[in-house]
Parts: C-alpha cells; structure tokens; sequence
C-alpha cells in the first residue's frame, strides 16, 4: 500500500497529482517499515499528514538504486538531462499557486514570500538545464612546451542531498538541478518538518521522464545515523548540506573517513549597515524585505542592524512603524504579511533572545511578546539600544526580531559588522557608491547587497565565508561542485 496527501488548497487551484508521501527508492514508492512521521500545519498546530520514517536500510537501498542508475545517467547526453531541467522548470511554473500553497501549508510563512520561493525555486531547473550544455572542459599548451593539458569535467558520483526546512523548495532545487545537470545521481533527505514539498517535486522530476534511480527521497527521524551510513558507503562521494552550522560540523566529520567532497551552506548573521548618507527611504524598504523574507527564517534574513548614529532615530522611527504594521496570520491568507513560525521551539528560542536583550535595558519599539492562541505566531519586533557585546548579536535569531546597535563612524560599523564567527550574507546601504565598493572589499561575507536587500538569484554564487560555510551553490560555481576535473597529458 502506498501513501498520498491531496492537500486542500484554494478554489481554481490543484495538482495534476496527490503528493506521495513514501520514500522514493530506484522506480517504486515505498512505505518502508510501517513507521510515520506526522506533518504540522504551523498556523494552525494540526496535523496535515504523516511521511514515511526512512531507516538507514531504506537510505542504503536508496543508494543501491542511485548507483543501479549512475552509468546510464552520466552517459546521458548534456541535451537530453536539459530537457528534463526545463520540463520540470515549465511544470513549476504551470503549477506555482498550488506549490506555494502547499509550502504555506506546510512551513506556515506568507503566501506571497511562498510564490515567490517557487519562482526562485524553479529557476535553478532552467539554469541548469543551460549549463549542464556548457560544462566546457579546457586545452591548454604545457609551460614548457612538451604537451598538451586536456581537463574534462565528469560528474563526481552519488551525491548525498540534505536540506533544511525554512525554504522546503529552493534549498531542494539548488542541490538536485546542479547535480542531475552535472550527470551525478542522488539521495535527496528533506528536513521531516516540510517534506511534502520536496516530495512534490520528486513527483513532478518522475512525471517529466526523470529514470528511476536518478533521484531518490528519503525522509527520517533519525538523520544523523542515516547519513553517517551513506557517508561510510565508499560508492558515495558529495554531500551537500544546508542547515546549522554545529550539524555542519559533524557532517565534515562524518565526511572525513572516506574523504568525501563536501559543499556546506551553514549559519549565518547577517549584518545590515545603515550609513548616514544612506537614503532613508530606501534604507527602510530594505531592511523591511531583508528582515521579514520568509518571516524572518532565513540564513541570509538581517539579523544585526547597524546604524550610524546621524540616522539612528530616523531609521529607528520608521523601521517599527513599517514593521508594526505588517499583518501577521496564517499563511495561506492572501492578505498575511508575517506568517507563522516552524514550530514552538522556534517561538521559545526567539522569546528567550528578546527577553534577555530587555533584561540588558533595551528598548522594544514595537512587538516584544509571543502571539498566544492557535499556532506558532511572533509578531514583527524591533529593539534598539543594543550593545555591541550583548548575545543577542552573537545568535542566529531565525524570526522577526530586528536589534539595532547604534554606532558613530563608518570604521565602527565595520568593525561591528565582521565582529561575528559566521559570513554568510551582509547589507550595506550608502548614498556613495564608490565608498560603498571600496567597503565591502573590507566586509568578511560571502554575499553582499550594496543599496540592495535581496542577494539569492541562480546565477548568482551563494555562500559564506568563516564558519558560514564551503564551497557555492548557484551560477557555475554550483556546477563544479557537482564534477571531478580529470587531466589528460597528451601530445600530437
């Protein structure tokens, strides 16, 4: 017997398919031991479904079937792998309400912040269904002349895929279409929290002719054991993980043994640096769409505001007005602004920062408190007179809560702003643009929006430095992740 889930979404808007909610092993969908995993609608704390409970045999199994495809798949012609790219790209698109739906659902964040991940989402299908038909290789004349260097890009193997829960589509898409491009097969473990998304899109990759194999989905309870057991298989050779920076930690551990290439995009804490000359305005606008994306829970979402002390009381004025008046509720209301959170943990980890900020004497400008009643709800937060040594600069707020530290000089906020062990994404708003350049050569960060809030985009190397992570995902540089270089000495 297998499971499905037709989740109930608005009028006019379906899915040509009901979301299994099997493990997805070499051709079959399979219910594996029996065990569940139940599914919480985070605006409302009812259950939605229940997912299969993947055992490390599922996940070992799951290899078997990834390594039964693996020749065939990168014997695959560059144009036929593209077309499955842009096949699924288009089905995205087709079904983008439904999916963004299903992610409200499911995550709990606002409609329009979940059309949007879509969008994103199904934009790496079509990157990569263009690059995997450039994955140009090189020739080049030894220095001394005795011959020639040939460099071919094959893929690296099986690739071990583990994505987070705060971006259920995007962070899936970034890590399947690079690879499948590139000619690698894969096991995909979507966090247990969201895994109905990434289930639909394993769904919709089979529908547009993926073969069987190619892709496969497991979900689990116990991630740690499942992936120390893929990672020990010396047929797996990439892992490529989104999450915290500790799980992280473990994973290149875990990695070592059997030398396995590993790509991580782990914590961040994103400064947002408000010079004086900055353009009020545009400075506010911004902080709004770098702190609320996805209500706050995202890796590259500001997390410090840095504030030069010419604007401080301006940018702390306006920012609580745009931010209390945004509308909090259910995300799949159409008029909801701020969505709900991930789950009670998230709301208890969120309140404990902002509670110990008060206790340090700052000031909440608005918000400050736990929405009670149904769901997991925070209302949109700011707080000023933050000092520079308070913890709550030191941790990854992962909500709706922006804490502005003022500061006099533009050396200051530098200083402040690099001030952290993570550089993952970081913002900078000035009305000079040439200083505004020479500065982020000085910003510790992988990614940098100048007078600009929003930093991902598939063409574009999204990664950190420090303790933020290894290796890019995105752009070219994504694709390389996936391949080996292979050099041939030759002469003619």
């Amino acid at each position: 017997m297998t499971h499905s889930f037709a989740p109930h979404l608005s009028a006019g808007t379906s899915l040509p398919f009901d979301i299994p909610t099997d493990l997805l092993i070499g051709d079959a969908w399979s219910a594996g031991n029996g065990e569940r995993i139940p599914v919480i609608n985070p605006s409302t704390g009812e259950i939605l479904t229940s997912v299969a409970n993947g055992s490390v045999a599922d996940a070992m199994a799951a290899v078997d079937a990834a390594e039964k495809a693996a020749a065939s798949w990168a014997a695959t012609p560059p144009r036929a792998r593209a077309d499955i790219l842009m096949a699924c790209f288009r089905r995205m698109i087709e079904h983008r309400d439904a999916l963004a739906e299903l992610i409200s659902l499911e995550n709990g964040k606002a409609l329009s912040y979940a059309r949007g991940e879509i969008t994103y989402a199904a934009e790496f299908f079509r990157w990569y269904a263009e690059e995997a038909v450039r994955n140009d290789g090189e020739l080049a004349t030894a220095p001394g002349g005795a011959n020639r260097i040939l460099v071919q890009y094959e893929p690296i193997g099986i690739s071990l895929l583990i994505t987070p829960w705060n971006l259920p589509a995007a962070m899936a898409t970034r890590k399947i279409a690079p690879a499948l491009a590139a000619g690698c097969t894969c096991l995909l473990k979507p966090s247990e929290e969201t895994p109905l998304t990434a289930l639909a899109i394993a769904q919709i990759l089979l529908d547009v002719g993926l073969p069987a194999g190619v892709l496969n989905v497991v979900t689990t309870l116990e991630p740690g054991p499942l992936a120390s057991a893929v990672l020990h298989d010396p047929r797996v050779r990439k892992v490529s993980f989104t999450g915290s920076t500790p799980v992280g930690r473990k994973l290149l551990h875990e990695s070592a043994d059997q030398v396995v290439s590993a790509s991580m995009e782990l914590g961040g804490n994103a400064p947002f640096v408000v010079l004086d000359d900055a353009d009020l305005d545009a400075a506010v606008a911004g902080a709004i769409a770098a702190k609320m994306q996805h209500g706050g829970e995202s890796c590259i979402a500001a997390n410090r505001f840095i504030v030069q002390s010419g604007i401080h009381d301006a940018f702390v004025e306006a920012l609580a007005a745009r931010m209390g008046a945004l509308k909090v509720g259910p995300g799949t209301s159409p008029d909801t602004e701020c969505g709900a959170m991930i789950n009670q943990a998230a709301i208890d980890k969120i309140d404990r920062i902002v509670e110990a900020a008060k206790a340090e004497g700052a000031n909440v400008h608005v918000g400050g408190e736990p929405q009670r009643g149904q769901g997991f709800f925070y209302p949109p937060t700011v707080i000023s007179g933050i000092d520079r040594q308070s913890p709550i600069l030191r941790e990854e707020i992962f909500g709706p809560v922006a804490s502005i530290t003022r500061v006099d000089t533009v050396d200051e906020a530098i200083a402040v702003a690099n001030d952290t062990e993570f550089g993952l994404g970081a913002y900078l708003y000035t009305g000079d643009l040439k200083a505004g350049l020479c500065l982020t050569g000085r910003m510790e960060s992988g990614m940098i929006g100048l007078n600009r809030a929003v930093l991902s985009d598939p063409a574009g190397p999204f990664g950190g430095v420090k303790q933020s992570g290894l290796g890019r995902e995105g752009s070219h540089h994504g694709l390389r992740e996936f391949t080996e270089a292979k050099y041939v000495a030759v002469e003619w």
